[in-house]
Parts: structure tokens; C-alpha cells; sequence
């Protein structure tokens, strides 16, 4: 076990990053079509082809889920990744026409102080063929990459984080998560996370909850500026999940986000959490679903704080410091 999505079998994760423009995109790649949903909570979410992932619509499966900075010109990395599945001959096919099947969310990451200035076209759509290209099964990048490049929250800079845990009955779940929430992942002004009753071996730090929670503590703490943030991510179990129980999944998924994050699915962010079965296991009963809903949860509140742990600041005037930065000399 890794401690990451790919622990689910069948699951590849790939990042294209650019520091200068603080920007950048995640992919994961299933290695067949793989039942999928979606569920949103923010008030101001960016999407392609997630309609299609509700139970009631017509396609069983996608190919991959796209996640990305750029708000809505990174909607392009789809294609980017669409481009390089049809090159490898995946995809939906229509009476000779290959259809790859790609489903994104996008953040925020317009005012981070980094380069926007790209001119005619958006570096997204080749950022997402990057970012397929490189997908491999295994270890991958935390912190300042892929979609969590440009990432920030309302008190340190953000991330892309993912934990990864086994249920009871042996299901692998695992989360993937761009953190560039309107909330803050911290407790106050101290370096406690949220997340700390959830913390598994120091991954994000060990600082566990602070003896007195501070008198501010629940004081909102909040990014400045409409439509500044987002928080996106993916859930994937190796369950046997029909699209209504991964919908159920994402839905269960998305009280994560709310452990780890305060305030999560503001009227300012896009909360976006897609769900994932792989198929490999066949699903006891409702109650094994529950078990990994749970276990979902859970992973999605560390994979947040780790995200925000692991993540280095821009380098960029007027870059938002890491966690690093401001308490990992024990301050």
C-alpha cells in the first residue's frame, strides 16, 4: 500500500505542471471503462461531460477523470487526454467512431500572481496530453502539482493530496483531491488540521489536535473574492458499484471535504467530488457500501491535509506561503 489512489488496482495518475504559469493538470486513467458518477455541492462548479455520470443517463462507464486548474479555460485538458486515449485506440465505439470517454472538473487559479498571459489559446488541452502521457500506475507527486499547482486556501497555499485504506471486508478505496478551497484546512491560526482524528502514521505532519481548540478556532476564515476556489476531486473503490451506488458513493464521499475543510460547499466554491468502481470485488450488500462510503470520507479528509502539507509555494511575488513555511520549524 502506497497511501494513494492507486492502490485501487487498475487506476493510472498522471500530472503536467508549470510553475510559471501556477497552473496545472491531473489525470487518472482507468485502465478499462469504468462505472462512474458525480456529485456536486459548491454553489459555482465547472464541469465536462458529467452529466452523462448521473444514474438515469445512458453511458455504463468512462475511461478517465480529469482534473485541472485554470477555472473554465481548463475544460480544454479533456480533449488533451481524449487525444491520447484515441491515439491508443480507447474509447466508446460508435458503428467505426471511437468516442473516448472523459469526464473534468476545474478550479479556480486565475489570481494566484503567477503568468496567465498565453495569448490566443489556453495551455490546457496540451497540458491534459501531458499530463495522460505521463500516467503510470504506482507512486506519484503530492503537494505543488497537477491540478494542485496553483492551488490555495483561505489561510496556506493548497495542494493535490490522496490516501488510500482497506475496509473490513477487503475493499481497496482510495481518494485524489486538488485542494483550492474558500475555507481554511486549519484549525485557527495554529498548524492543526481539521483532518487530525482521521491522521494515519504522521502523514501529514503528526500535530494532532491542539490541547485547548483556540477561542477563535470557528471563526470563519475565508479566501477573498468571488469565485476564487473550488475544491475537486475523485473517490475509487475496487467494489462491484452499479452508477446509482457510486453516485451514492460521491455523495457520502463529499462529507470529507466538510471534516477537512470550514467552511466546504460555499456559495464561492465548485465542490466536485466523481466516484469510481472498478469492478473487481463483487459488493456484499448495502451495508458493505456504506462501510466503504465511510472509508471514502475518511480518505478524501486526509488526502486534503496532505495535499496542503506536502505543498511548496509559488514561485511567484506574492505567492500565498505553504503550511511548510509557516510551522515546519515547530512555530
Amino acid at each position: 500500500m502506497l497511501n494513494l489512489i492507486t492502490d485501487v488496482a487498475g487506476l493510472a495518475v498522471g500530472h503536467a505542471t508549470d510553475l510559471e504559469l501556477g497552473s496545472g493538470v491531473t489525470v487518472v486513467l482507468f485502465d478499462r471503462a469504468t462505472t462512474a458518477s458525480v456529485a456536486v455541492l459548491g454553489g459555482a462548479p465547472g464541469g465536462r461531460d458529467t452529466g452523462m455520470l448521473e444514474p438515469e443517463m445512458t453511458i455504463a462507464a468512462i475511461d478517465a477523470v480529469v482534473l485541472a486548474g485554470g477555472s473554465v479555460f481548463g475544460l480544454d485538458a479533456a480533449g488533451g487526454v481524449q487525444a491520447l486515449l484515441r491515439e491508443a485506440g480507447r474509447g466508446l465505439n460508435l458503428r467505426g467512431a471511437l468516442v473516448p470517454l472523459v469526464s473534468s472538473a476545474i478550479l479556480f487559479d486565475l489570481l494566484n500572481g503567477a503568468n496567465k498571459g498565453w495569448g490566443r489559446f489556453s495551455p490546457y488541452r496540451d497540458l491534459g496530453y501531458a499530463a495522460a502521457v505521463a500516467a503510470a500506475p504506482g507512486a506519484f507527486a503530492l503537494g505543488t502539482v497537477g491540478a494542485g499547482t496553483g492551488a490555495t486556501t483561505a489561510t496556506v497555499k493548497g495542494g493535490l493530496g490522496s490516501a488510500s485504506c482497506v475496509t473490513r471486508a477487503g475493499h481497496t478505496v482510495g481518494a485524489i483531491v486538488a485542494v483550492n478551497a474558500v475555507g481554511s484546512p486549519l484549525v485557527g491560526d495554529g498548524p492543526w488540521f481539521w483532518s487530525a482524528p482521521f491522521e494515519q502514521g504522521g502523514e501529514f505532519g503528526g500535530r494532532g489536535w491542539p490541547a485547548q481548540l483556540p477561542a477563535e478556532a470557528l471563526a470563519p476564515r475565508l479566501k477573498g473574492g468571488p469565485g476564487t476556489s473550488t475544491t475537486i476531486a475523485l473517490v475509487a473503490t475496487d467494489a462491484a458499484l452499479t452508477k446509482s451506488q457510486s453516485k451514492r458513493l460521491a455523495i457520502m464521499a463529499h462529507d470529507g471535504l466538510a471534516r477537512a475543510i470550514l467552511p466546504a460547499h460555499a456559495p464561492m466554491d465548485g465542490d466536485t467530488v466523481f466516484a469510481a468502481a472498478t469492478g473487481a470485488r463483487p459488493l456484499a450488500d448495502d451495508y458493505a457500501l456504506t462501510e466503504i462510503g465511510q472509508a471514502a470520507t475518511i480518505a478524501l479528509a486526509r488526502a486534503v491535509a496532505r495535499g496542503v502539507y506536502e505543498a511548496s509555494a509559488l514561485p511567484c511575488p506574492a505567492a500565498q506561503p505553504s503550511w511548510r513555511d509557516r510551522f515546519a520549524a515547530g512555530n
